[in-house]
């Protein structure tokens, strides 16, 4: 559904002329991006971003407001006309051609919804814009109807829908005319939080069945975590870090990437010796020495990450530990976190779940304790 936000959606007319809901054949739906730069004015919102996104891939962007995520998709979809760089969509140069002849849709944060319109109408609309055979257009609307569970309702207007039932209308409206790429901006921010993780599911069940190249923005961490192949984090118009989510997470490659992915502690660290892979470092802050594993040199200047989660309380099991006071207290359900404060002032918070409820591991505040963790819960971060 191309076309300018806020004003009617239109559709890509580059497509198969007989649109199907099996899997993408292999080569198709790949994007391939150079030196991509946007401006506005003295502002640069995308800075030579290069970013390379495989044929049936959901790939996720994520990154604080003004990275450059929404400005990236408009500018694939052909909404906005980069300064200088490429996008080449299977093989196709997309500069040259107009958002309705790009074989690429977008799912608006809004919906954009045609009030007046029932869902079937909606969901048709793109393919009466490309002139199919009614009775063509009839069968598909059936088909996306089916696929979005929400057979019987073609009839309703959207004001009779819920919202997650909108999302969906608007979903098969996107895939509807069958798109090589599909661009989502924020699609389940307007939900609440039971159904957004259900219609999350809904979402990963339809992009694996059809196989289309997902291009997905959103803030929720856990969002992208959960939905991801790979994750492409933005800082200031450029890609800090592209991997899976397993690869952004555990191993982030900058304190920015770090601290954005989920909550980090992170501490200066001068490397003092080296053996193998264990790595002695030095954490001047609160005068002790700490074993870490990972490449670094001797006399290197390293910021220390530690992962919430991958610290204990109470253990004497690990090699590191530290002597704390319990500060604060935050429970959140399924867990419990611990704000700790060391003799210094220095701060880290740890956190568990609560396998067991909350009275198995809750500390009260000012309470002493020993915090320790394991040499492979270190992250070594290059300043």
């Amino acid at each position: 559904m191309s076309g300018k936000a806020g004003g009617a959606p239109s559709t890509a007319s580059i497509g198969d002329s007989h649109p199907s809901t099996q899997a993408a054949p292999p080569g198709r739906g790949g994007v391939s991006i150079s030196t991509l730069t946007v401006r506005y004015g003295t502002t640069v919102a995308l800075n030579r971003l290069d970013l390379t996104v495989l044929q049936g891939e959901l790939f996720v962007l994520l990154g604080a407001s003004g990275s450059g995520k929404t400005t990236l998709l408009r500018a694939i979809a052909g909404f906005l006309r980069p300064d200088s760089g490429s996008i080449v969509l299977d093989g196709i140069e997309l500069g040259p051609l107009p958002p309705h002849r790009r074989p690429v849709n977008t799912m608006f944060q809004s919906y954009a919804l045609f009030p007046h319109m029932t869902a079937a109408a909606n969901i048709g609309f793109g393919l009466r814009q490309q002139h199919r055979p009614r009775e063509e257009i009839a069968r598909r609307v059936d088909d996306m109807l089916a696929l979005v569970s929400l057979s019987g309702m073609g009839g309703r207007r959207p004001h009779q829908l819920s919202g997650g039932q909108q999302q969906r209308v608007a979903l098969a409206r996107s895939l509807a005319p069958n798109p090589r790429l599909l661009l989502l901006d924020e699609p389940l921010s307007a939900l609440d939080r039971n159904l957004r993780a259900e219609t999350r599911k809904e979402l990963l069940r339809l992009q694996r069945q059809l196989g289309t190249t997902f291009i997905l923005v959103t803030h929720d961490q856990e969002e992208a975590l959960a939905m991801a192949d790979r994750i492409g984090v933005m800082q200031d118009g450029r890609m800090a870090q592209v991997g899976t989510p397993a690869e952004v997470y555990e191993h982030p490659n900058t304190r920015f990437v770090a601290e954005f992915l989920g909550a980090a502690n992170v501490l200066p660290a001068v490397v003092r010796g080296i053996a193998n892979d264990d790595v002695t470092l030095e954490l001047p802050s609160l005068a002790t020495m700490v074993r870490a594993r990972g490449i670094a040199a001797v006399g290197e200047m390293l910021m220390l990450a530690l992962r919430p989660e991958r610290l204990r309380l109470g253990s004497l099991d690990a090699p590191n530990r530290l002597e704390a006071v319990v500060a604060e207290r935050a429970y959140a359900g399924e867990t419990l976190t611990h704000t700790l404060r060391m003799a210094d002032g220095t701060i880290l918070r740890a956190s568990q779940s609560l396998h067991d409820g909350l009275t198995a591991g809750a500390l009260d505040v000012g309470e002493p304790v020993t915090v320790s963790w394991q040499p492979d819960a270190c992250i070594l971060l290059r300043s």
